[in-house]
């Protein structure tokens, strides 16, 4: 993808989010798993109107159109990347889905325009989170539902723990760049004091874990050389003689099938409230 503007992507984040395709192989594939398990542990009724914040390329909007007991009325998407929006419109083939570009801060939308408003895998960059929680509470009805996910960066996502563990014994300076310094918001307690302190009832926090399994190594590897997100965006800067130690110490140091294919596991923690009456 490119550089998505502030609230999808922070400038300072250098993160470049150029290419709907790479973002697809990196992340994408494990966004729609753990976006099908959100939806389950959110357990809504059907007939509702929902608002995905920072969409990207439509993950978490397709997997809420193929609710089939509880189907949404309508899905509006909206994504600071003109990129994404063009690829998440190009691949949702539902008249109920809407799409726009936008920032999380600062929401087109009216007061109550939506029963429930979702954010997947966005929070940690968005430079002031409290803010974009704000505007999430602001265009939800009373009693209506917000939600969100981010991933466990402190251990729970291995493909990037395992990332990181091999560039820091590579290049130690890195762990001011790592995504566990970071985006310390991706921890339970500080993701249910966003919610309550933007004035959300009823706020709970869980964990979803789903299964990621990668071909063989290359499978793993290549995403990462696109340079498409934080770590890869991290990896591409780095000197050829560094990139490749960090590829040959994650070659020999992953768990392997016999087959050569590597399952690795990603927890997301979710938190969800209730629009005050």
């Amino acid at each position: 993808m490119e550089d998505r503007p502030e609230t999808d992507v922070a400038a300072h984040d250098g993160a470049r989010w150029s290419a709907a395709d790479a973002y697809e192989r990196y992340m994408g594939r494990w966004s729609r798993a753990i976006g099908r398990d959100f939806l389950v542990w959110l357990d809504l009724p059907s007939g509702l109107r929902w608002l995905d914040v920072g969409c990207g390329t439509g993950a978490l909007t397709s997997e809420i159109l193929r609710l089939e007991e509880s189907p949404a009325s309508e899905v509006f998407g909206i994504d600071a990347s003109a990129a994404f929006v063009e690829r998440a419109q190009a691949s949702t083939r539902d008249g109920r889905a809407h799409f726009a570009t936008g920032l999380a801060g600062s929401l087109p939308f009216e007061r109550e325009a939506f029963d429930v408003v979702v954010c997947g895998l966005l929070l940690n960059f968005v430079p002031e989170p409290a803010g974009a929680i704000r505007e999430m509470v602001r265009v939800a009805r009373a009693a209506g539902v917000v939600a969100s996910y981010v991933w466990d960066y402190l251990g729970g996502m291995q493909m990037l723990r395992s990332f990181w563990d091999a560039v820091l014994a590579r290049v130690p300076a890195a762990a001011q760049t790592e995504e566990v310094r970071r985006f310390a918001i991706c921890r339970p307690k500080p993701l249910s004091t966003l919610f309550d302190e933007a004035g959300l009832e009823d706020v709970e926090v869980g964990a979803i874990d789903v299964d990621m399994r990668f071909s063989d190594f290359d499978d793993y590897w290549s995403p990462f050389l696109a340079g498409q997100g934080a770590a890869p965006g991290y990896l591409v800067s780095l000197p050829e003689a560094d990139r490749l130690a960090i590829e040959e110490s994650l070659r020999s140091t992953l768990p392997r099938n016999p087959d050569g294919s590597i399952e690795l596991i990603a927890r997301a923690w979710a938190v969800r409230g209730r629009v005050p009456q």
